[in-house]
């Protein structure tokens, strides 16, 4: 079984080991918001696998999960607080607070990240500062996907959201992709710095024992347990990636990652040293603005998706000079979060329906191949992109696509990688001996 725990629901697939084929599949959705019980992960989780038809003949399985969010448990195993997504913003001075106080260059070398209100060095700063009743009765911190693997193999059931007597914190696992995201430990080095979560809550805690992605844990009933893992590096087990390809995920933010063999430090921040899944790096770079540079174009030329493209594609490369910037919601790479988005190259021919239709397929493509430069500009080495989102789904985006990013493109089919993914770990675990 491969799970994942995203934003907006949860999905269970259910996969034969011989020949990786769907067999059964469920799914079940999140409450909206940025601060989420967990306890609805966990309903969410239980309704997937019964739609999933169970976990009777299950062998092993494996949960993939959103990256960052805090989930804060007491000695007693039960969650203090809704927890904090990786989209709660409200983090974002606590990240600041931080990078003055350890400096931009020394927190990527020591971590591999520079703080932003995404991660959950960050949230765990914020939680010292505005609710300290809180973190004072912090004795585990966990992400996500932590949780519900605790959960699902028994751990800190009684009492509803958690509570128990004896709520057994040391069974906490995560994974190395997961655990890069949390701010306070080196995917490089393979170690929690102390020191960081320390300053982040104000003293330390219980974190998660990070399984290598060979180890395997188990459940009640003796099921095999991978480690799980974040939910970029599942959907890039997912899609089959190796070193050196390059996913390129459209999806309402675009995300560029690449696995590689060695561990990458960024000062400015722009790339995030994450682990991969499978043993390997997985740096990442995140876009503010993809999918949605084409909903806001098609709106404004009144078409749907289908017809966005055949527009683009009916324009020459370039536009005939007509040049979006699509900032629409700022930016995150480059880091501009006050920009807005442009027009340029504005002539009586060149202002056509066609043109600005290939200006948004150009520009957004543009915007993510930033991504791919600051990648090849700190020496990860690309060779192939896998496109996959919404997004991709575009005939206009996967035929400019090669132009723009001047890499061989392939466009997997449309599927839950993520999920497919956890399913692929949960695989392997269980070939092993």
């Amino acid at each position: 079984m491969g799970v994942d725990s995203s934003t907006q629901s949860c999905k269970v697939v259910i996969v034969d080991a011989e020949t990786g084929r769907i067999v059964r599949e469920g799914r079940a959705p999140h409450p909206n918001g940025t601060s989420v019980d967990p306890e609805a992960w966990w309903q969410a989780l239980q309704r997937a696998i019964e739609l999933a038809g169970g976990l009777d003949d299950v062998a092993a399985w494996s949960i993939g999960g959103q990256q960052h969010g805090l989930v804060a448990l007491d000695a007693g195993g039960r969650v203090i607080r809704d927890a904090l997504l990786w989209n709660d913003t409200r983090s974002a001075d606590a990240a600041a607070d931080l990078v003055e106080e350890f400096g931009a260059a020394a927190l990527a070398q020591r971590t591999g990240l520079v703080p932003v209100a995404s991660f959950t060095i960050s949230k765990l700063r914020w939680l010292r500062d505005h609710e300290p009743e809180h973190a004072e009765r912090v004795a585990a911190v966990a992400l996500p996907h932590d949780w519900l693997t605790w959960r699902l193999r028994g751990f800190g059931s009684a009492g509803g959201s958690g509570a128990d007597a004896d709520a057994r914190l040391d069974e906490l696992v995560t994974d190395r992709s997961d655990a890069s995201g949390t701010g306070y430990w080196s995917a490089a080095t393979g170690e929690y710095d102390r020191e960081l979560l320390d300053a982040a809550l104000g003293r330390n805690a219980i974190v998660p024992r990070v399984l290598d992605a060979q180890e395997w844990v188990t459940d009640a009933a003796g099921r095999r347990v991978a480690p799980g893992a974040g939910d970029n590096a599942a959907s890039a087990l997912g899609v089959g990636a190796g070193v050196g390809d390059v996913v390129v995920s459209i999806g309402t933010s675009g995300t560029v990652f690449a696995v590689s063999e060695q561990a990458v430090t960024d000062a400015s921040g722009i790339v995030a040293g994450f682990a991969s899944a499978d043993g390997h790096h997985l740096p990442l770079v995140c876009t503010l603005n993809a999918a949605r540079v084409l909903d806001t174009t098609a709106a404004l030329l009144g078409v749907d998706h289908g017809e966005l493209s055949r527009l683009a594609l009916e324009a020459d490369a370039g536009a005939a000079g007509l040049r979006l910037v699509p900032y629409f919601e700022g930016e995150r790479t480059p880091n501009l979060p006050d920009a807005t988005a442009s027009l340029t190259g504005m002539t009586l021919a060149s202002t056509t329906r066609e043109n600005l239709a290939r200006a948004a397929v150009e520009g957004m493509l543009s915007g993510l191949g930033a991504g791919l430069d600051a990648l090849r500009a700190l020496g990860v080495p690309l060779r192939r992109v896998l496109l996959v989102g919404g997004g991709a789904r575009s005939d206009a985006v996967q035929r400019i696509a090669p132009l723009v990013f001047g890499l061989d493109v392939e466009v997997p089919e449309p599927g839950e990688y993520v999920a497919l993914g956890a399913a692929e770990q949960a695989r392997r675990i269980l070939a092993r001996p």
